[in-house]
């Protein structure tokens, strides 16, 4: 699915509100130290609303004992703490492939549980097209079942997009789970993919929801969330058309340039 630039309201926010949560944002986006996925999934129980049944996906989780597993608890110990680029780099002498897969299965974890907490509020009556504020509408295609991009209303594109996601994670010609089969030539091109689209739940979060999201206090740990993720797109050129990432930039390079500040070091090596 395209993502076209279009005069469309989604929600009652525009540009101009984007600059001013931006800076309202960059307020509350520090978590407190150890704030890694532990810290996250304690926070979301404070929040009667949240309902898992709601989310679209189940959760996804690795298999104990396995490579990806101990990748994947090396990747929650280091997000406690707190230097996200350091979180996001991959440890050395593992595969990068294999760091790319779990960190996609826990991404699109983490999207789906944060998604769900405004689900009962994104319906087809308050938000008819996904889209992230009156430039930017998202059209559907899978290029399988649906050929032709179509417009259809947010909580359908999710739901869409998190089967669309989920399917991929389940073929294991695309992320192979057995010990020494090897990767598809074309999976960072897949993983490319992944990430360009699950941008775009963020982006209608961030203009059509945020205001919920705060209400529910539950701001913070999206702007950490969010932060996280553009580091890890950043560290491995996730999504390299930069007119995609348009609907955030400001707020992006905002979050970028407070970490500039707070890890210098880290800013000057990458």
């Amino acid at each position: 699915g395209g993502c076209q630039e279009r005069r469309h309201s989604c929600g009652p926010f525009g540009d101009l509100w984007l600059l001013s949560f931006v800076e309202r944002s960059l307020c509350l986006c520090s978590a407190p130290p150890g704030c890694g996925r532990g810290f996250s999934r304690a926070m979301f129980k404070n929040f009667t609303s949240l309902d898992k049944g709601k989310t679209f996906r189940p959760r996804r989780n690795h298999r104990e004992g396995t490579k990806r597993y101990q990748l994947h608890k090396f990747a929650q110990a280091t997000l406690g703490t707190g230097n996200l680029h350091e979180a996001v780099t991959l440890p050395a002498g593992e595969d990068c492939n294999e760091w790319l897969a779990v960190n996609t299965v826990d991404f699109f974890n983490e999207i789906n549980l944060l998604y769900g907490v405004v689900a009962e509020f994104c319906t087809d009556a308050s938000c008819p097209v996904m889209c992230a504020g009156p430039k930017y509408e998202y059209m559907w295609a899978d290029g399988a079942q649906i050929r032709r991009p179509i417009a259809v209303s947010a909580p359908k594109y999710v739901d869409y997009l998190m089967t669309w996601v989920q399917h991929q994670l389940d073929d294991e010609r695309l992320f192979p789970t057995q010990i020494g089969v090897p990767f598809p030539p074309d999976f960072l091109d897949a993983v490319r993919n992944i990430f360009r689209r699950l941008f775009r739940i963020y982006a209608h979060m961030y203009y059509c929801h945020f205001e919920k999201m705060s209400e529910m206090k539950a701001e913070p740990h999206l702007n950490t969330c969010f932060k996280h993720y553009m580091y890890f797109v950043y560290e491995f050129d996730l999504i390299p058309r930069k007119e995609e990432l348009a609907p955030l930039q400001e707020l992006i390079d905002k979050l970028m340039e407070r970490d500039t500040q707070q890890f210098p070091k880290d800013a000057a090596a990458s």
